[in-house]
């Protein structure tokens, strides 16, 4: 990486990068590569993406139950790697953790959780199962944009934070912190991108999909770019602070350089 320091920008949802660069260069559009990686990581970005749009069939692993024939076909709004039209996506189950109490999910996995596929290779899907039909919800699907920012706050930026308004990081059994997925469940990308694959296309690493492969998609979401920062509304901005919304959409991070995990 050629750059030295990167700000991340989480207020509504809103993830900005401060490089090294000139003022004169635009911001990366949605759907582009951070700015400032070498050749090598601009090459995986290419390759990671055509494997993310790689459509997946029962000969190359998909199934038997599945929510959509590759990554892309959800993440497609406004470009590879967005979010997902809400009658495109997964049925989840969750049950909220209740103030006290350890942060943790039941996902009901004894009961075929945590996501419930729309789509089959077989003849039939499963019925849900009564235990878990009252725990189900809707969820759309998430943009990728900035995720390799995420993962590169450091763990001391994230737990300074906790208990500011009553938030807690999301310590794992494992003792990392969870950073990805629906409840923070995932400490990283590959392990993000790894369930991703399994869970939403039936298809599993090493066995269906390469390891390598899996690698250069992990690239792919790890440098795209985030969105840029919406300007102009100062009041807005000041009204936010005020109400203490900042106290857990914090404005800014300065993460790791580089981002790559050692």
């Amino acid at each position: 990486m050629t750059w030295r320091m990167m700000i991340v920008m989480t207020g509504l949802s809103l993830i900005m990068i401060g490089a090294a660069m000139p003022m004169s260069n635009p911001s990366p559009q949605l759907g582009d590569p951070l700015p400032g990686l070498t050749p090598d990581e601009l090459a995986r970005f290419t390759q990671g993406k055509a494997v993310f749009s790689r459509d997946f069939t029962p000969d190359t692993g998909l199934g038997p139950f599945f929510n959509n024939t590759s990554c892309a076909q959800c993440h497609e709004d406004p470009v590879t790697g967005g979010a997902g039209a809400f009658n495109q996506s997964d049925v989840d189950v969750e049950r909220h953790a209740t103030a006290g109490d350890q942060p943790t999910c039941n996902e009901l996995a004894t009961v075929g959780g945590p996501v419930f596929r729309e789509q089959t290779t077989g003849p039939a899907l499963p019925p849900i199962p009564a235990d878990a039909a009252v725990h189900v919800g809707l969820r759309a699907t998430p943009m990728l944009f900035g995720f390799g920012l995420i993962e590169a706050i450091p763990e001391s930026a994230i737990e300074a934070n906790a208990g500011r308004a009553g938030g807690r990081a999301a310590r794992l059994p494992n003792g990392q912190l969870g950073r990805f997925g629906r409840k923070a469940t995932d400490p990283d990308l590959p392990t993000f991108v790894t369930g991703a694959f399994a869970t939403e296309q039936g298809v599993d690493v090493p066995s269906e999909l390469s390891a390598a492969d899996r690698d250069l998609t992990v690239d792919f979401v790890r440098f795209l770019a985030p969105p840029a920062p919406l300007r102009g509304d100062h009041e807005g901005r000041e009204l936010f602070h005020r109400l203490g919304c900042a106290e857990c959409h914090v404005p800014a991070f300065v993460t790791k350089s580089p981002i790559l995990p050692p």
